[in-house]
């Protein structure tokens, strides 16, 4: 004869582990990889405010991330995006990549990935 009375104990145990189980497992599928902050951060998890980041939208990558228009905490430049030099158009139309002299004097610029697509939007490299 099996008594129930007995076995109410494990019961509960079971049905009480069952739930947290279950809420554990909510947590884990509500943090995403990265949370881009309201004011547009993109927080990767692990790192410091990533916890601290309530109003968020949720991304898979880093790099979808900075795609939909979000940027890195400052002074922490992250592996996932690495670091792509630019070519600044200069107002005057002039193309300037890194090694250029006026590379870090143009300040004001159009941006672009590469000499090629500069020069094909029009632009000149420098004499």
């Amino acid at each position: 004869m099996l008594n129930t009375k007995s076995l109410l104990p494990f019961a509960a145990l079971a049905l009480v582990c069952s739930l947290s189980w279950a809420a554990d497992k909510k947590d884990a599928a509500a943090d995403p990889a990265v949370k881009k902050s309201d004011s547009g951060i993109c927080h990767e998890k692990g790192s410091a405010s990533y916890g601290n980041t309530k109003k968020f939208t949720a991304f898979a990558s880093v790099d979808e991330c900075v795609k939909s228009g979000g940027k890195l905490p400052a002074g922490q430049p992250s592996a996932a995006v690495p670091a792509v030099p630019i070519v600044k158009k200069s107002d005057s139309g002039i193309c300037h990549d890194a090694k250029s002299p006026s590379y870090e004097r143009t300040k004001k610029f159009t941006e672009f990935k590469t000499i090629d697509e500069c020069l094909k939007s029009g632009g000149k490299l420098p004499k």
